[in-house]
């Protein structure tokens, strides 16, 4: 299905979900160059008795009432219809790990941890439970936790058309929904209300805390029995530095009864906040759920040293051609796809196929092979038209290194990537090191500038781009004398109406304005 697209607009990429329901896509919008999560339902394998045509009414009234709940904590739906078969749903693409992976890498996982991630989900239920909506899976597949440390829901208002009736069992014999999570009116077919959210909330926080769920079995009937009638372990049996409050608080949340649980999200959070961390207490990583507690606003952390592709993103399988081994992707294929996507500005797709061609094409041709530099060069370039200069900047140098290694550091290919990491340093705003990097380079471009038939025009740009980030450090006075003979050597290659001269007697003009007011 790799390469199947929605409407003619939403082109499916990578699969990475699959349940008895559907799947869930990376993919891309063709129409906003931007990469999306799509989730695929059958309706005829969700509720034959209802009928398909209904569910798909059902579901897309749904996805509207949804739609209209903003808030931070919630996955933003982009679109939602239906396309031959299948109900599609167009959400925000998220970048991070789901819960159960986050947990699974962390266990035992902290109990302030714990109490972070479900302090964030009441605020996130008390905005759904507002309009009023009710969730009726949540679970930490479908929790997303982010790299500054929040968490996002998935799948608000999917399950209320999933699980349309509890009771019934599929073809499999399992149930419709997520039996571990089930409030016991839920698993029984009853009316569901917020009450039922703050149960699989108990649930969750239980699993957090002991590493599983409150109530296992090896059948689907098995668990929700369980569920309606045995009583839950307390957490402190497990791990006793769990603290007293919050052991109280899931057994409340695992009430069999609604009314014997807090009477909302909000109650719940009030519970929570006495064991939430301070302000600036401790130390903290990324992916660390106390963060937005810890550092509220602060920028997500790891911006300054990331990685060169985002993580937790699986990468898009290159295209292979027939009768090639299974799992080996055919680089010249992948090479013509991106010049084709390039070709219709969809740089943030060409971006991903690059990105996940390089590695195999390094191991089938070798690192330092013709093939793996254009590659790499092409890849830099599209990451710098996309945006990423963070990204694009180790590539770059790696680049620039192997160049000059070979031709010595005047060759131009050497200082064009040069001159491109400098670029990326300033976008990025690291002034220090973009001018250290253009200072650098400045005397082999200065030198070819005075042999003849020699161009100025890249050493003006980088003396250009030097008296810039001068300003930028605060040093005027150095700018202001580095401009003026800039303009000097301009009128004198280009006379004095060229752009650049004009554009530099404005400049000047403008700090001796500033400086004398």
């Amino acid at each position: 299905m790799n390469g199947r697209v929605i409407t003619d607009r939403y082109e499916l990429s990578t699969l990475i979900g699959q349940g008895g329901m559907g799947q869930v896509w990376t993919a891309y919008d063709r129409r906003l160059d931007r990469r999306v999560a799509v989730k695929l339902l059958r309706p005829d394998h969700m509720a034959a008795a209802t009928g398909a045509d209904e569910m798909r009414r059902r579901f897309v009234r749904e996805c509207r009432v949804t739609a209209q709940v903003a808030h931070p904590g919630l996955v933003t739906v982009h679109d939602a219809g239906s396309d031959d078969d299948d109900l599609y749903l167009v959400m925000q693409y998220v970048e991070g790990a789901d819960l159960a992976d986050h947990l699974a890498e962390h266990e035992p996982y902290p109990w302030t941890w714990a109490v972070a991630v479900a302090a964030q989900l009441c605020a996130v239920l008390a905005a759904v439970h507002a309009v009023p909506i009710v969730h009726r899976d949540l679970k930490p597949r479908n929790v997303m936790v982010k790299p500054d440390g929040t968490v996002t829901v998935l799948d608000l208002g999917v399950a209320s058309v999933v699980d349309t009736d509890t009771t019934r069992l599929t073809h499999t014999g399992s149930p419709i929904g997520s039996p571990a999570y089930m409030a016991p009116e839920q698993a029984m077919g009853g009316a569901v209300g917020p009450y039922t959210d703050l149960y699989a909330l108990g649930v969750l926080l239980h699993e957090l805390l002991s590493g599983t769920v409150p109530f296992a079995g090896s059948t689907a009937l098995g668990v929700l029995h369980r569920h309606l009638y045995e009583p839950p372990q307390p957490v402190r049996r497990l791990r006793p530095e769990v603290p007293e409050p919050l052991e109280a608080l899931v057994l409340r949340l695992l009430a069999k009864d609604p009314a014997h649980r807090p009477s909302g999200a909000q109650e719940v959070y009030e519970a929570l906040t006495p064991l939430l961390p301070a302000p600036g207490a401790g130390p903290v990583g990324a992916m660390d759920p106390t963060r937005p507690f810890l550092r509220p606003f602060a920028p997500w952390p790891g911006r300054a040293a990331a990685p060169a592709a985002p993580p937790h993103v699986p990468p898009p399988p290159a295209h292979a051609p027939a009768g090639a081994p299974a799992g080996r992707p055919d680089v010249a294929a992948a090479v013509d796809e991106v010049k084709r996507l390039l070709g219709e500005g969809r740089i943030t797709q060409a971006v991903d196929v690059l990105g996940a061609i390089l590695p195999a094409a390094a191991a089938e041709h070798g690192e330092h092979s013709a093939v793996v530099r254009i590659l790499r060069r092409q890849y830099a370039s599209t990451l710098m038209d996309d945006g990423q200069y963070r990204r694009a900047l180790p590539e770059l140098r790696r680049l620039a290194d192997d160049r000059a290694a070979e031709a010595g550091p005047a060759d131009p290919q050497a200082l064009q990537y040069r001159y491109d990491a400098a670029l990326c340093l300033e976008q990025l705003g690291e002034a220090t090191a973009a001018l250290a990097e253009y200072r650098a380079i400045l005397p082999h471009h200065e030198d070819a500038r005075r042999q003849p038939g020699g161009d100025a025009g890249r050493a003006f740009d980088i003396r250009h781009r030097i008296g810039h980030l001068l300003l930028t450090a605060g040093d005027h006075s150095a700018a202001h004398r580095h401009l003026q003979d800039l303009l000097y050597d301009t009128e004198r290659t280009y006379g004095p109406y060229h752009p650049l001269a004009a554009e530099l007697r404005r400049a000047l003009q403008h700090q001796q304005q500033v400086r004398g007011a």
